[in-house]
């Protein structure tokens, strides 16, 4: 990819990646945002990388506090936020310490160096002003007073300096957007919309914003700064909008109780990164939702569970450690054939682990991790926009199969963006709930399992049909309690059959050839840096395969042929090689793992280097 070093721009570059990083309190998302609208109304395709600090609130100006936004844009196909920036903008001696190694060699450092005190550099465990020395040799570099002209572009608004300074990152946008030859307009209408009670406010920002344009223009700025206009990418028409995953798996769960023709209850409890599906539901009463915040994550899902005993679709969420300790009421929804939707947002573990980082390492516990035989269908979302069809099958395997569903997401598809064609709904087939409401028999048999091995839903309060349920063992057909050994492993059976039995389709090959020397088999939000590093690998004439799983449990029944017919297998995972064991244990098959628990994506570098690797 081409950089933005003023020996590399005689021509527009297909793609450019920028990462913006400060202090968590220089409102670096906000900025990555904006721009990221800007970019999407400029036609170019997309995707971003939020990157948080862990701590609430970390000291100001520490390594350990520094929050970054990256998006990567172009006028072709974009699968991932991208390796390393063409750009980087540093607020501060610590956003430059932590994010400098990352950036391409060439390519363009923008910094403030109003930050740059000897107080700030200390905090960053700088001995000398990297601005003095040779630390930026490698780079072309573009440094000066941010602060004092952001602080000289709001004065005539009386703020003080302190207030002054919060419009710095809209001081930064603005020269941003004169990089890129990208509209104002919207900015400044998001700014009025978000100040609206504080017009001042947004007269302050918006006149930070248009110093920083100006800046641009006018400054006459040497080498390594220029304007450059990228084209529009190629797309198919339709109505579009940036999405990230959390929005995605929101309205999809709408769209797929809509579908089921069901009202949907939401009982969440607020965890990183999982907190925004209950934010966004909770604007979507008009569409038969209830959300309700409990007090803990037990409350939340037991609470789903009576929902969906009362003839709801119950929905639940959370990460990882909040997983946990919803495993007993997980059993609980199993044991009571009770259809719920369980999304899991996964982060880095274990415990507390990395709550702002992302991680794959949460699959064992989707597929394994209750107790006694407690099956449950997994469904894994691969990118923001296909959360949302993810999100629709996962109500849909629920509300047929009368069981309880996994949804894995992960904290980069939660906080990525990207641009998602708005789909038609005419395109999905709906799936409508059936109730019974008269007895199936000459008594009711609440247990009596149709051809797909499904139980009856029965409303609570349908005449005639009352019946025991509960988290004791319930006998064939009538619900009884019965403990008998013949009786358990009868309904132990129904249960892992039913879920075996449930209809996925088959596997097909994302990118390459049904068969080969090499495939790259991946799941979730490994999905973009596999595709694209396949892509680039293929162009090179090497004989590798992408193919990428989204049923986990129960796996398309052509998965297993399907690997077979390839010399090696690689699994690259975000853990320490969990889906690499199921494929080993489900079709025998020699799958090789490459993990990575770094709480960072996968770069496309490094599968790149996997795949001449393997086939070396």
């Amino acid at each position: 990819m081409a950089t933005l070093a003023k020996d590399t721009l005689t021509e527009t570059p297909d793609a450019v990646v920028v990462r913006f990083a400060g202090d968590s309190g220089d409102g670096m998302q906000l900025t990555g945002g904006q721009f990221t609208l800007s970019t999407a109304l400029a036609g170019n395709d997309l995707a971003t990388f939020p990157d948080f600090p862990a701590e609430i609130r970390a000291p100001q100006g520490t390594l350990f506090g520094v929050s970054a936004f990256q998006i990567n844009f172009g006028s072709r196909e974009i699968n991932t936020a991208g390796d390393a920036p063409d750009v980087l903008v540093a607020m501060n001696p610590a956003a430059l310490k932590v994010n400098l190694p990352s950036l391409k060699p060439g390519g363009l450092v923008i910094i403030d160096t109003g930050e740059f005190s000897k107080r700030n550099l200390d905090k960053a465990k700088y001995d000398v002003s990297p601005l003095e020395d040779d630390t930026l040799a490698k780079w072309d570099v573009l440094a000066f007073d941010i602060s004092a002209l952001t602080i000289e572009a709001v004065k005539p608004f009386g703020l003080g300096n302190k207030d002054a300074l919060r419009s710095k990152n809209m001081w930064t946008l603005g020269l941003a957007l004169w990089m890129f030859d990208r509209e104002r307009a919207p900015i400044e209408d998001w700014l009025k919309s978000k100040f609206k009670s504080k017009p001042e406010i947004a007269d302050a920002n918006i006149a930070a914003l248009n110093a920083g344009h100006a800046y641009g223009e006018t400054a006459e700025l040497a080498g390594p700064i220029q304007q450059m206009s990228m084209p529009a990418v190629e797309s198919a028409p339709g109505l579009y909008r940036t999405i990230t995953g959390a929005e995605a798996i929101s309205l999809g769960l709408v769209a797929g109780a809509q579908l089921a023709e069901l009202p949907m209850f939401f009982g969440g409890y607020p965890i990183t990164p999982a907190s925004a599906i209950l934010h966004h539901l909770a604007r979507l009463k008009e569409f038969g939702v209830t959300t309700f915040q409990a007090e803990d994550e037990i409350a939340a899902i037991c609470a789903a569970i009576g929902a969906s005993y009362a003839g709801q679709l119950g929905v639940t969420s959370s990460s990882g450690p909040g997983i946990a300790l919803k495993g007993e009421a997980m059993g609980l929804a199993i044991m009571t054939e009770l259809p719920l939707v369980i999304v899991n947002s996964q982060r880095g573990g274990p415990s507390t682990g990395l709550p702002t980082k992302t991680e794959q390492s949460d699959l064992y516990q989707a597929i394994y991790g209750r107790n006694g035989d407690a099956p449950m269908p997994v469904v894994s979302c691969s990118t923001p926009g296909d959360a949302f069809e993810c999100a629709i099958e996962a109500c849909r395997i629920a509300t047929q199969y009368m069981t309880p569903v996994m949804l894995l997401t992960d904290g980069y598809i939660a906080n990525a963006a990207e641009p998602w064609k708005v789909p038609d709904p005419e395109t999905f087939e709906p799936f409508p709930a059936k109730f019974l409401e008269e007895k199936n028999g000459e008594q009711l048999l609440p247990y009596k399992r149709d051809g797909k091995g499904a139980r009856p839903w029965i409303k609570p309060g349908t005449e005639g049909l009352m019946h025991r349920i509960g988290g004791i063992e319930k006998a064939v057909d009538t619900g009884h309690i019965d403990y008998a050994p013949d009786n358990h492993q009868a309904m132990t059976d129904a249960r892992v059959n039913k879920v075996l039995g449930v209809e996925v389709p088959d596997q097909e090959v994302t990118l390459g050839e049904t068969s080969g020397k090499l495939a790259l088999v991946g799941w979730g939000s490994t999905f973009g840096p596999i595709k694209r590093a396949v892509h680039n690998a293929r162009a090179k004439g090497l004989d590798v395969s992408h193919i990428h799983v989204r049923h986990i449990w129960p796996l398309p029944g052509n998965l297993g042929e399907l690997l077979k017919g390839y010399d090696t297998i690689l699994v690259p995972e975000m853990n320490t090689g969990q889906f690499k064991t199921v494929l080993r244990d489900q079709f025998l098959v020699d799958a090789q793992p490459l993990t990575k628990t770094s709480g960072q994506p996968f770069t496309i570098a490094e599968l790149e280097s996997a795949i001449e690797g393997a086939l070396s």
